[in-house]
């Protein structure tokens, strides 16, 4: 499956960062990652700091599937409101979500510093806008509920908005947890950090065609007709583990993205702050260091790759009427726009741990708007796991909840 379109900014932007060799040769590990997109980079820095000898391969160029189409906004938010999200899973797993979100930014952020990644990492704040008055009440009601749930948020008016902002909406929850981050740069600089300091091997152009295991070891055969022997295996496929999966845990989604030339001057919100509203399909609005705006969204049901490519320039004017809706004035000229897919479930958390089909496996799928938060969460979860150690959120995101 080609999970993105060609002329993604963040591939043209910063072109080869590092290239590794296939596998030549019969192996054998602790752990293998498969996968070297975002998920897979952060799981295998993971496991490899705590010592286990672990492995990640991937079947093209490291980081080049949908994390080369990311637009790399991290938010704390779910896909479903916190208020109607109760309903679905209750009240304590609702709440519990939405708060280790708001941890795994802090994280994250934490992350990068610690290891000196340059990856445009910068603190964000939020605004979650209602794209009419009849969407501001129930998203009023969502404002509540993420107060109760002792979240730092501030209800914003339709005038307020206008005012303080220059924005169009019917109102807005103003949040201070968010961040934006070169999501391709960043799994680049985990991967060449680990393995530089934590003994991480990497291959890529090195696909996975067969998979045998019993009840100690996974033998993985490889198209270069060699074989991988895990003892554990970590699935950071993304919504390429659709295919090999029995049941349909997530309906695939075609996503489009574009960004503008670069500004003299941004708009003085967007410096500090990441926008999305509530249309339907929504608008997501960011701003780059080099003072371009980037704007994403314009979903539909994924087809196949070739329809919706065939799309990107019907989807690029749909997200420039939005965003001229939603900030009136501001000036933008596209410059490159592109497609990719993701997958939303049916209550809107990922799956995430161990798999009844796939003995001494797991799979981190952070599916939805926000995977990469979902896949920093992960960290802990699949590093309890392997360590036979408890943990709620693996209760929380089990297949076949």
């Amino acid at each position: 499956m080609r999970l993105r379109s060609k002329e993604p900014y963040w591939l043209l932007k910063n072109g080869i960062l590092h290239a590794y060799p296939s596998l030549r040769k019969d192996i054998s590990c602790d752990v293998l990652v498969m996968g070297g997109g975002i998920t897979g980079a952060l799981l295998a820095y993971q496991v490899a700091s705590e010592g286990y000898r672990t492995v990640l391969i991937d079947k093209r160029d490291v980081s080049q599937g949908s994390t080369g189409a990311t637009t790399s906004l991290l938010q704390y938010e779910i896909d479903e409101p916190l208020y109607t999200l109760k309903k679905k899973v209750g009240d304590a797993v609702a709440i519990e979500s939405y708060r280790q979100g708001i941890a795994a930014i802090r994280q994250l952020g934490q992350l990068v510093d610690d290891l000196g990644i340059d990856c445009d990492f910068e603190k964000r704040r939020s605004l979650y806008i209602a794209h009419t008055e009849k969407h501001a009440k129930w998203l009023a009601e969502e404002c509540k509920h993420r107060a109760e749930a002792r979240i730092r948020v501030r209800w914003m008016t339709g005038e307020e908005l206008k005012e303080d902002f220059g924005i169009q909406g019917g109102g807005a929850i103003l949040s201070d947890d968010a961040a934006c981050v070169d999501g391709y740069s960043l799994a680049h600089g985990l991967l060449t950090y680990a393995a530089e300091h934590l003994h991480l091997e990497i291959y890529d152009h090195t696909e996975v065609t067969s998979v045998k295991f019993d009840q100690r070891k996974n033998f993985l055969g490889t198209d270069g007709d060699h074989v991988i022997t895990a003892q554990h295996v970590i699935y950071a496929t993304g919504y390429e583990s659709y295919e090999i999966l029995k049941n349909k845990v997530a309906d695939l989604i075609s996503t489009y993205a574009c960004i503008s030339e670069p500004l003299e001057t941004l708009p003085d919100v967007l410096n500090d702050t990441v926008l999305w509203n509530t249309h339907d399909p929504y608008l997501y609005v960011r701003s780059t260091p080099d003072n371009r705006i980037l704007v994403g969204g314009a979903d539909e049901q994924f087809k196949d790759p070739d329809r919706r490519d065939r799309l990107i320039e019907k989807k690029e004017r749909a997200l420039m009427e939005q965003f001229a809706h939603l900030m009136p004035g501001v000036p933008f000229i596209p410059d490159f726009s592109w497609a990719g897919t993701f997958g939303v479930t049916k209550d809107a958390l990922p799956y995430i741990g161990g798999h009844p089909d796939f003995p001494q496996s797991y799979f981190v799928l952070g599916f939805g708007g926000n995977g990469i938060t979902f896949s920093v969460m992960g960290m802990k979860m699949i590093s309890d796991a392997l360590a036979g150690r408890p943990n709620r959120f693996l209760e929380y995101f089990r297949f076949g909840r």
